[in-house]
């Protein structure tokens, strides 16, 4: 079976992302496809929305895709590189492969993703890098909230 577009799997993502911060969200979407391309589930980070920090785009997107009997050949694809959260997600429930839009704001667990065989793909996409660069720039705050780090270092 022939591999499915990233690119255009991650326009249901950059959507996803773009929905968030029209809510006064943090740009950040993903989707769960089957291999052949089939949408499962869609979703956003909404951890502002909802006041739920455990709403991440993948963990949204998981969630609506709802049970599934094997998540070996499904494709997490997100906007950004996932956080430990979302990356132990993946571990856990052995998703096969992950889509990038973008690493570059963000050095998720991908590299370990890659070294437990999760087939990893940056697409180095350049409106992925500048939504959340030009975000996080205006919400430095909810930036460093959103993973786990403090404004201000201890000392």
């Amino acid at each position: 079976m022939p591999r499915p577009d990233y690119r255009a799997l991650l326009a249901t993502a950059v959507e996803e992302a773009r929905l968030g911060l029209a809510e006064g969200g943090i740009p950040i979407g993903a989707a769960l496809f089957a291999s052949d391309g089939t949408l499962l589930g869609r979703g956003r980070n909404r951890r502002v929305q909802e006041g739920d920090p455990s709403v991440h785009g993948e963990t949204d997107a998981f969630r609506k895709a709802g049970r599934q009997r094997s998540y070996r050949d499904t494709i997490m694809v997100t906007t950004l590189s996932p956080c430990w959260y979302c990356s132990g997600l993946v571990k856990q429930f052995g998703i096969g492969t992950v889509v990038m839009g973008e690493s570059v704001n963000f050095q998720g667990g991908h590299g370990w993703l890659r070294e437990q065989g999760v087939d990893i793909v940056d697409l180095e996409d350049p409106e992925c890098i500048a939504l959340l660069r030009d975000w996080i720039a205006a919400n430095p705050s909810i930036w460093n909230e959103d993973i786990g780090e403090d404004d201000c270092p201890h000392g």
